[in-house]
C-alpha cells in the first residue's frame, strides 16, 4: 500500500479578530495554496490558537450574521461558547464539545463567549471549519447537531486515544451525520506514541497540530499551531508525538463542483450568490435578535 507524503507544512499566519471574541489564524483559504478547491470539502479553517481573554461583563463574540450553502463545525478545546440560530438551534459548547450546524438554505447565527465564562475569562482555544455541501443539498433544510464530548466515538490505546467526530477509526464510529464522506478525528497522543491512518488516495487530507509537536512518516516535523497538508499520492501515513500532542485529522471526499463564494455564502454560481443576498435582505433566513 502506497504511503501518503507531506505536501506542505504551513506556519500560522498573522491572527485577526472575527468580531471581538475570536482571535484566529486562517489556514483555509490562505496564501499557502490551501484554497477552497484544493481542500474541498473543507472550505474554511479558522483556528483560535490558545489566547487569554480577560474577564468581561459583556460577552465577546460575533453578532447576528447569515450563512447559506455549507455547514459550520466548531470544536472547543478551551473556553465556552454560547450560540443561537434562527432555525431554533443553540446552546453552549463546552470544552471537548462540537457544534455542527447545517446552514444549507439559510440561517441567521450568533456566537459569543458563554456568559459566566466571560465574567472570569481565561484561556480560549477553538477551531471553526466550514464544510461545503453538494449542489443538490445546498438548499436543503437547516439542521443542528449538538455533540457532547462524552458521546464521541473513541479508540483508546496505550499511547492515548482518538476521538471520532465524523467517520470512523479502527472500529470507533463518529456520531456526526455528514452529506459526503468525511473523517474528522481528534487524536490525543502521548510522547513517543504513534498512530497510523488510512484514507482513500483522492481524499483531501490535513492535520492541525493543536498541542505539542509531531513527526509524519518518521521524517517531516510539525510543531504546535502548524497545519500539515498531505499530498494525494497514497493512502497510508503515520504520526508520532515528539511530545504529548493533540492533532485534528481531517480527510474528505472532494466535492468536484464549481465554487462561488462571497462572505457568508458559498454556492455554485454567481447568480445563486445574488439570490442568497436577495433572500437574506427579504428576511427569508428567519429572525434572530
Amino acid at each position: 500500500m502506497k504511503t501518503r507524503t507531506v505536501e506542505l507544512v504551513a506556519m500560522p499566519r498573522e491572527p485577526h479578530f472575527v468580531g471581538d471574541g475570536f482571535r484566529v489564524h486562517n489556514f483555509i483559504p490562505s496564501g499557502y495554496h490551501l484554497d477552497m478547491e484544493r481542500m474541498t470539502p473543507f472550505i474554511l479553517l479558522d483556528y483560535n490558537s490558545k489566547y487569554h481573554f480577560p474577564p468581561s461583563e459583556i460577552p465577546k463574540g460575533v453578532d447576528v450574521h447569515p450563512h447559506r450553502g455549507f455547514e459550520t463545525v466548531t470544536i472547543a478545546y478551551k473556553g465556552r461558547v454560547e450560540h443561537n440560530d434562527s432555525n431554533g438551534g443553540g446552546g453552549v459548547i463546552g470544552e471537548g464539545d462540537v457544534q455542527w450546524m447545517t446552514a444549507a438554505s439559510g440561517v441567521l447565527h450568533k456566537e459569543f463567549h458563554e456568559t459566566e465564562w466571560s465574567k472570569t475569562g481565561g484561556e480560549f482555544q477553538m477551531v471553526q471549519l466550514w464544510v461545503n455541501l453538494p449542489a443538490k443539498d445546498k438548499m436543503s433544510a437547516p439542521k443542528y447537531q449538538a455533540i457532547k464530548n462524552a458521546d464521541l466515538g473513541r479508540y483508546t490505546f496505550d499511547g492515548g486515544e482518538v476521538e471520532v467526530i465524523a467517520g470512523e477509526y479502527n472500529g470507533a464510529k463518529g456520531v456526526a451525520s455528514t452529506f459526503t464522506p468525511i473523517y474528522m478525528l481528534n487524536s490525543k497522543i502521548k510522547k513517543g506514541a504513534k498512530l497510523d491512518f488510512r484514507f482513500p488516495e483522492n481524499y483531501n487530507t490535513g492535520l492541525l497540530v493543536i498541542e505539542g509537536s509531531i513527526s509524519i512518516n518518521g521524517t517531516e516535523k510539525a510543531p504546535t499551531d502548524h497545519f500539515v497538508l498531505m499530498a494525494n499520492d497514497g493512502e497510508v501515513f503515520s504520526i508520532e508525538a515528539s511530545e504529548d500532542a493533540i492533532v485534528l485529522v481531517l480527510s474528505g471526499e472532494p466535492i468536484n463542483e464549481p465554487i462561488a463564494a462571497h462572505g457568508p455564502f458559498v454556492m455554485n454560481t454567481r447568480k445563486e450568490l445574488v439570490e442568497a443576498w436577495d433572500d437574506f435582505q427579504a428576511g427569508k433566513f428567519g429572525q434572530l435578535s
